[in-house]
């Protein structure tokens, strides 16, 4: 639940640093004594690490531990079925929704096509199991 809530904290303006909001809300969490585990959650989210590779951090993300296991596979899976106004989309409506709003060639349109598969599977593994959890209909969009 915490990483839900704290995956996004590196975009507050006063915590900026790289300005690759995975890798600077992780620090942040690190410095102010958060679990180590959070802040791999945190440092990883959403495919950080195709990001990271673009952004010539990728030395810097691996500072945290990537455990890509359901937890973290839930996480990405809420980030990408959420709209920014926390509306519920479907993985290829949030992904419109994310390409409306960054320019053609912005790093993160660039992350967004280099990463796309990694974040799709996530959101099916924990579609999956949500269906298997008896949480979800095996042919509900998601």
């Amino acid at each position: 639940m915490a990483a839900a809530v704290l995956h996004d904290v590196g975009y507050a303006p006063h915590l900026v640093d790289t300005g690759f909001h995975p890798l600077d809300g992780a620090r942040f969490l690190r410095a102010v004594g958060a679990n180590e585990r959070l802040c791999a959650i945190v440092a990883h989210h959403s495919g950080a690490r195709v990001e990271a590779a673009i952004r010539g951090l990728s030395d810097e993300l691996a500072e945290l531990a990537d455990e890509r296991s359901p937890l973290r596979d839930a996480l990405w899976y809420c980030d990408m079925t959420t709209g920014p106004d926390g509306q519920r989309l479907t993985f290829d409506e949030r992904v419109a929704e994310i390409e409306r709003r960054y320019e053609p060639g912005s790093v993160t349109r660039w992350f967004l096509a280099e990463g796309y598969d990694e974040l799709e599977a996530a959101v099916q593994r924990t579609t999956r199991r949500l269906v298997a959890a008896g949480l979800a209909i095996a042919d509900q969009p998601m």
